[in-house]
């Protein structure tokens, strides 16, 4: 295949196949989040905010040394989610702000089961809890109060409506032990639980990103807490991706001078080859939306196209694109599952192109300008199907664009270094791209809506980042 110049060379496999995948390009949009200005982590960028807009939240504080954990990480987790003003209590534990603990009310144990966490016991509605504060919330400007408590093994979770004088939910879930690996995810669920109790919509708290480091795939949770390895420790890997259930994820790795993908399993680790790769370079695998399939590039002497293979048989391999000496590659399936977006260099510059699902009706998908345009990578649809992200060569050096994909319109949103390799939050909202705007590349997580862009990971070296679903709440094995 036609080799990328090296600056191109975003999700590069090996010595021959050197491309990168990034966002479209196009002239900056009114997107609130078009980053213009220096930034500093849980900086906002590029717009003027205006305090008050978004309801505010104060978590109340505990006592209790697990539950300072639990409110350090839920605090974390709803400030993240950039719904909420967060309100910090003025005078600490002075002031008698507190709630009364939730556990003293009566509530059923909580279900166990092979020592994995049951769904909370739900509770909605309810009188004030004694003790509790309201006119003081409100004067400080919290719309809701959230009060944490514990009974046995169990967190006890209660959502104020500061406005109403009363409990709008309440939840009760197992929590693993503090030393447990699977205690944060368990804390970042009811974080997503808040958010849902108190504006209706569903968090990205309980959700990981993939990316490629030294060689391996890593894995983070998305506050940037829990690094771990999630790849072999034997062979270099790549081209993480996440199946749409959030229970397991592929990704390559070189073997021989080829190009293997595995499907591993989130819950238990157990990884499997897929049967009809490796015996070329393949690469950059996508799962279509109902987990039966999985697209991906194959690298030949005779260019680079895009594959299937029904990976819930083993079989059926097929051969999407005819590049005849170009490349084809990066597939990104729509959210419905009809369509992929795809990178081609088809008219010269590799740009995004789209298809059906079955390879007919391949057309140019992100406008751009012959010659005036740079070359643009890294297609990632967005979860509500309404965008597409990438990045494109804007002067010599990679921005993040997002294409509508209704309109066509293209729209640049990042301008303050290089910026490549997004991926989408499944809120569609907040997207995480490598960026090198503190002098290395490292992991950022930007919101969409109102520009503030928080580090992720703040070591050098990471690329290639894969947002997760939301992670389900019993991760179970697929065969």
């Amino acid at each position: 295949m036609r080799r990328a110049d090296g600056r191109t060379a975003g999700r590069a496999v090996g010595g021959c196949v050197a491309i990168t995948l990034f966002l479209s390009g196009g002239p900056p949009v009114r997107l609130s989040a078009q980053d213009t200005s220096a930034i500093d982590r849980g900086v906002r960028v590029g717009i003027i905010y205006r305090p008050g807009v978004r309801p505010g939240l104060v978590v109340l504080p505990a006592k209790n040394p697990i539950l300072d954990s639990v409110r350090a990480i839920i605090a974390r987790d709803l400030d993240y989610s950039d719904r909420f003003e967060l309100i910090t209590l003025p005078g600490g534990d002075s002031l008698h702000v507190s709630a009364a603990a939730p556990a003293a009310r009566a509530a059923p144990a909580a279900p166990r089961s092979s020592g994995r966490s049951a769904s909370p016991s739900e509770r909605q509605g309810g009188p004030a809890s004694p003790g509790l504060n309201y006119p003081l919330y409100q004067a400080l400007g919290a719309d809701f109060a959230v009060a944490l408590g514990v009974m046995a093994d169990s967190a006890l979770v209660s959502v104020h409506d500061v406005a109403a004088a009363g409990v709008r939910r309440e939840y009760r879930a197992w929590l693993p032990p503090l030393k447990d690996p699977r205690f944060r995810l368990a804390v970042h669920r009811l974080s997503d639980r808040i958010l849902e109790a108190t504006l209706g919509l569903p968090g990205i708290a309980a959700t990981r990103i993939l990316f490629v480091m030294d060689g391996k795939v890593d894995m983070i949770d998305q506050d940037g807490a829990d690094k771990k390895l999630a790849s072999s420790t034997d062979h270099q890997a790549m081209s993480p991706a996440w199946g749409s259930d959030g229970r397991r994820f592929a990704y390559m790795e070189f073997w021989a001078g080829r190009g293997q993908l595995f499907v591993q399993d989130l819950a238990t680790g157990k990884r499997g080859a897929v049967a009809t790769t490796g015996h070329a370079l393949d690469f950059t695998p996508a799962f279509s939306p109902d987990g039966k399939t999985l697209a991906f590039s194959r690298a030949t002497d005779e260019g680079t196209d895009v594959y299937t293979v029904n990976i819930k048989d083993n079989c059926c391999l097929q051969r999407l694109t005819v590049g005849r000496f170009s490349d084809n590659l990066s597939p990104a399936y729509s959210p419905d599952g009809q369509r992929i977006a795809f990178v081609s260099t088809r008219a010269g510059s590799p740009q995004i192109y789209v298809m059906a699902a079955d390879g007919t009706d391949q057309q140019l998908f992100a406008p751009f300008d012959y010659g005036a345009t740079g070359a643009s990578f890294a297609p990632d649809w967005s979860p509500d199907g309404q965008s597409v992200a990438f990045h494109r060569d804007v002067g010599g050096t990679y921005q993040v664009f997002v294409l509508d994909v209704r309109t066509r319109v293209v729209r640049q949103l990042t301008s303050v270094g290089r910026n490549e390799d997004p991926t989408w939050a499944p809120d569609s909202r907040h997207l995480c791209f490598v960026s090198d705007r503190a002098g290395y590349r490292q992991l950022w997580i930007v919101d969409v809506e109102t520009g503030r862009i928080r580090s992720l990971l703040p070591q050098s070296g990471a690329r290639l980042p894969a947002w997760s679903p939301r992670i389900p709440e019993a991760p179970a094995s697929n065969p």
